[in-house]
């Protein structure tokens, strides 16, 4: 099968990319800008076009060799000039999650999926690194980069895929896992999801659709009632042996070693989850005191800071809210999320996606709501954020960069310079 990916470099798509090609299926795409992932692409032999995405590489590479299949976000709009023209062409289209179910349906893998509103990037992280030092060979899938593999991998001996199982755009109600772990639920997605039920009811069809189910009880109880293959843990279940930092880190952990034994992998994995390395994007150490994290909700927020406080007692945040549109659903949220923070630097917001009709939120008006609104200075991505940054890791302050959007590159490019 000859497969087609438009955003090839993309977070998600670029690892979906990686496994087909592993799977056997030859693989070629687009994207506007280069990144780490198309560069891994092209060095495996993929052909990555690299610009515009008018539809002309789709064009040629079509009649050189007839597509399969064209493969997309749901991020890209309906008048997408490749997904117009491969309409037009006859190419099958579908989105990530249904070539991915093709391959796991056709190569008779068991699905461990991790869901959730909160943590499932870290936890998928933590069970796949599990399985390895476990010595199992697994295939995966995660939204991220991780140190010890690729984003991700398709195993031809394996049993299991792991997979980063999202909720938005219903995309985890295209399987039937045969495992499924699920950190959280709060209502999130609100274009997805306008209100709290419909949220809750596709959790609860997920969970149908599951052949077991490990959940926590004190949350999501009431969600799950009369399902026989749910097991529910109580928040005393937390494994205190564990010495992750982060109190939903060792959540997550416990989560991931339930999980374990309902595999019937028995064996004490307390050291094994102890040594995890992490994953980026999710607190992750840049530099002496100096940290980069994905969070972008309050309940994120909260985490992560408290996360930080177990490490230093003077924490800074820099944070750049993600969404307008997110931003008019969560304002009324930003309560006391931000206590362990002594400086709070607020950037505007990153724009993606937008309704275009919505007013955008300045700064001031979204922390009105916040408990220490005191301690928020209006930022910028300027010498004076910057200065301001090297001044507190100076004086031995944890200082997290925190957001979806763009801080994460800056900062970066700070450090390089």
């Amino acid at each position: 099968m000859n497969i087609y990916f438009s955003g090839i470099g993309g977070v998600g798509i670029g690892p979906l990319a990686e496994i087909a090609r592993d799977a056997g299926y030859e693989i070629l795409g687009s994207d506007l800008y280069p990144g780490l992932m198309t560069e891994q692409l092209e060095h495996s032999g993929a052909q990555v076009h690299i610009g515009p995405q008018d539809g002309e590489f789709l064009r040629t590479s079509h009649h050189a060799k007839s597509i399969d299949w064209f493969i997309y976000t749901a991020a890209l709009p309906d008048n997408h000039p490749e997904l117009v023209l491969a309409r037009e062409l006859g190419i099958r289209t579908g989105k990530r999650d249904d070539l991915l179910a093709h391959i796991i349906t056709e190569k008779q893998l068991k699905l461990i999926a991790i869901s959730g509103s909160h943590g499932k990037t870290t936890t998928t992280g933590m069970m796949i690194w599990a399985l390895q030092q476990l010595g199992i060979t697994v295939s995966y899938s995660i939204g991220t980069t991780i140190s010890f593999g690729p984003s991700g991998l398709f195993e031809p001996t394996s049993e299991y895929f792991v997979y980063e199982c999202d909720e938005f755009d219903k995309n985890f109600l295209r399987y039937q896992p045969y495992l499924s772990l699920i950190t959280s639920i709060e209502h999130d997605h609100f274009d997805t999801f306008p209100t709290e039920d419909d949220y809750f009811t596709s959790f609860r069809q997920f969970a149908e659709q599951s052949s077991h189910v490990i959940a926590w009880q004190q949350e999501q109880g009431q969600i799950f009632d009369g399902l026989a293959h749910a097991t529910l843990l109580g928040i005393d279940e937390v494994n205190n042996e564990l010495h992750l930092p982060g109190a939903h880190n060792r959540r997550n952990a416990t989560l991931v070693q339930a999980g374990l034994h309902q595999l019937g992998l028995t064996e004490s994995s307390d050291s094994i989850l102890n040594n995890f390395p992490g994953t980026d994007r999710r607190f992750e150490k840049l530099a002496e005191n100096l940290y980069s994290d994905y969070g972008h909700n309050p309940a994120e927020i909260a985490a992560t800071l408290q996360l930080a406080s177990e490490l230093n007692h003077q924490v800074v945040l820099v944070y750049q809210p993600h969404q307008n549109i997110r931003q008019h659903e969560i304002k009324d949220q930003y309560t006391n999320q931000f206590e362990a923070a002594e400086t709070v630097y607020w950037l505007p917001t990153y724009l993606s996606r937008e309704d275009p009709s919505l007013t955008i939120l300045p700064p001031e008006e979204l922390i009105q709501t916040l408990t220490n609104k005191d301690r928020v200075i209006i930022a910028d991505f300027d010498d004076a954020l910057w200065a301001a940054i090297e001044q507190a890791r100076a004086d031995g302050k944890l200082v997290i960069c925190m957001g979806a959007g763009a801080i994460d590159g800056w900062v970066r490019d700070r450090l390089k310079a």
